[in-house]
């Protein structure tokens, strides 16, 4: 599993530091998430797990994607609702607007309304789901389950998900963009979010059998934070932080009490 952990990360320092395609018009960094994929699968066939095993069940698919969808929906609307009412109180709020931008530990950047790259970003979301998700909490999940119990393997599984993280910051500090310390600040955040976030997943994936909701709400998390954007006076998105902050938090909350819920009528009924 480290292996090919190593394997899929050294692709992803080639593309984020050589290729650079999250810089190019196509603003998604995806070659490395492709060539992810058919690790996934080549893996997948090695070990012997069939595509239900390690979480892409035939049964109900578009029901389970919709649930995850559906989730993201209801939680991004209060956290929206926080960051604008936040920034009406400061005076600085002027709209809600609709384009396709690229995250950055600075923000996120670009402003584009074209067709073509709500499609590109569509995509790319697409791809990243199935590999992370794939990778993540089906593969490794899968494989961590043979020595260790359920939550010992999402905890590693979601600590390998949260140093996945830490590329676009370092090739910040690489690049002069930022220095040490914001550099420090910025790992640290998104390895530990990122790893809260994907043990999130992980227990999602657990209730439900299989990866598609926590694809789904993956997808709309990634998918509306680079499409829906909020301006104020100062600029767009200032406050992005406390909407991803209110999001992550009513989510985790909620997946875990559906966790502990669920563990307890086991448990209530011998199973």
């Amino acid at each position: 599993m480290i292996f090919i952990y190593i394997v899929c990360f050294i692709f992803r320092l080639i593309e984020y530091f050589v290729l650079r395609t999250d810089e190019t018009f196509l603003g998604e960094a995806f070659v490395h998430k492709l060539i992810g994929i058919v690790i996934l699968f080549t893996a997948a066939r090695i070990y012997g797990f069939k595509p239900a095993e390690i979480g892409f069940a035939k049964s109900k698919v578009l029901h389970s994607l919709t649930y995850g969808l559906a989730f993201g929906l209801i939680i991004f609307i209060p956290a929206y609702f926080v960051e604008i009412i936040i920034i009406i109180l400061q005076g600085k709020f002027e709209t809600l607007d609709l384009y396709v931008s690229t995250y950055s530990v600075n923000g996120n950047i670009g402003s584009q309304t074209s067709l073509l790259f709500f499609v590109i970003c569509i995509i790319g979301n697409i791809i990243n789901i199935i590999m992370e998700e794939g990778i993540f909490r089906g593969l490794f999940q899968k494989i961590l389950e043979k020595k260790y119990s359920f939550l010992l393997s999402a905890a590693i599984s979601s600590c390998l998900f949260g140093l996945w993280h830490i590329v676009p910051p370092f090739r910040s500090y690489f690049d002069g963009a930022i220095n040490c310390n914001s550099f420090i600040v910025n790992a640290i955040m998104l390895v530990v979010t990122s790893g809260l976030v994907g043990f999130q997943f992980a227990l999602m994936t657990k209730l439900t059998n299989s990866i598609y909701m926590a694809m789904g709400y993956h997808f709309f998390n990634n998918t509306i934070v680079n499409m829906l954007h909020v301006t104020s006076s100062t600029g767009a998105d200032e406050l992005m932080i406390i909407r991803i902050t209110v999001a992550q938090a009513a989510s985790f909350i909620i997946i875990l009490i559906w966790f502990i819920l669920t563990q307890h009528k086991q448990v209530q009924s011998g199973k």
